[in-house]
């Protein structure tokens, strides 16, 4: 091989490769739209199945079941965030003296910050990964095959109804989030440091701003509804067999953890803007 012919071969496989990656984000959004435009007939059709994944979601099936599946996972996960929001704010507040604005570094962080991403990061380890393993056990013994040899539409047999189970089950899974992060803030406040339960409260309840909370919600459908899709476009696509599924479920993760985060930064930012919505004076 001659000295030139050597040197455009980099470059060309290198052309291939980003041709290949605009290929699969293609294939990718033809997906999530197909997705999305299934979900009205996997509520009409498939009430079953989706009343089943509603409870499978919540509970979690076989070994999940018996610690309460992601309802505890989630509820765990904000609940040791929010002690922690108490202890890291209330130390640093007292190194100022101004300890008593606690309640408010709580009803701050807590319902803009912390409980959204902590939610996302709770969705994406416990329903996108069960999905996407399910999904992807699917694809590799053919059984998707099978649905649409039996003229059942796949997608929304298989993935709209995961995506409005998870619609669905995010609205009590995110009030218990939120419930439980907000009572280990106070927790953690009054009972370790010796705060005022008087104090805290008149702080959180100053500075809780109700539209946060409804916005907060809206957060959290966004992030369900775009974790659901990552997750059911890679198992949906898994190849490769139990090796491939694995493969396919840590993408998903890496994917969907980025999506939360991205989602939180450019919602936080349309939403509250630079000011932040808030005075703190009086």
């Amino acid at each position: 091989m001659s000295a030139p012919e050597a040197g455009k071969r980099p470059n060309k496989t290198l052309f291939t490769r980003a041709g290949h990656e605009w290929d699969a984000l293609g294939d990718q959004a033809f997906f999530y739209w197909d997705s999305l435009l299934s979900l009205p007939r996997a509520v009409r059709a498939y009430k079953r199945e989706t009343i089943r994944l509603i409870a499978e979601i919540s509970m979690g099936t076989g070994a999940l079941a018996m610690i309460g599946g992601t309802v505890v996972v989630v509820g765990f996960l904000t609940l040791f965030t929010g002690g922690t929001i108490a202890v890291q704010g209330y130390s640093s507040l007292s190194n100022i003296g101004v300890e008593a604005l606690t309640g408010f570094f709580s009803a701050f962080i807590n319902v803009r910050i912390a409980v959204p991403v902590i939610s996302g990061i709770a969705l994406a380890a416990t329903i996108g990964a069960g999905a996407t393993a399910q999904l992807g056990a699917m694809r590799v013994s053919e059984e998707i095959d099978a649905l649409e040899a039996m003229a059942i539409a796949s997608i929304p047999f298989l993935v709209g109804t995961r995506i409005v189970a998870g619609l669905i089950a995010i609205i009590p899974l995110y009030a218990l989030a939120s419930l439980a992060s907000f009572l280990a803030s106070r927790f953690a406040t009054t009972l370790f440091y010796g705060q005022s339960s008087g104090v805290y409260d008149h702080y959180f309840s100053t500075f809780l701003i109700p539209s946060d909370i409804l916005w907060s919600f809206v957060q959290a459908i966004a992030m369900a509804v775009a974790v659901m899709l990552i997750h059911t476009y890679h198992g949906y696509n898994a190849s490769g067999g139990p090796v491939g599924v694995g493969i396919a479920v840590g993408n998903a993760v890496r994917s969907s953890l980025v999506v939360v985060v991205v989602i939180t930064l450019l919602l936080s930012l349309a939403i509250y803007g630079v000011d932040g919505n808030f005075n703190l004076s009086g």
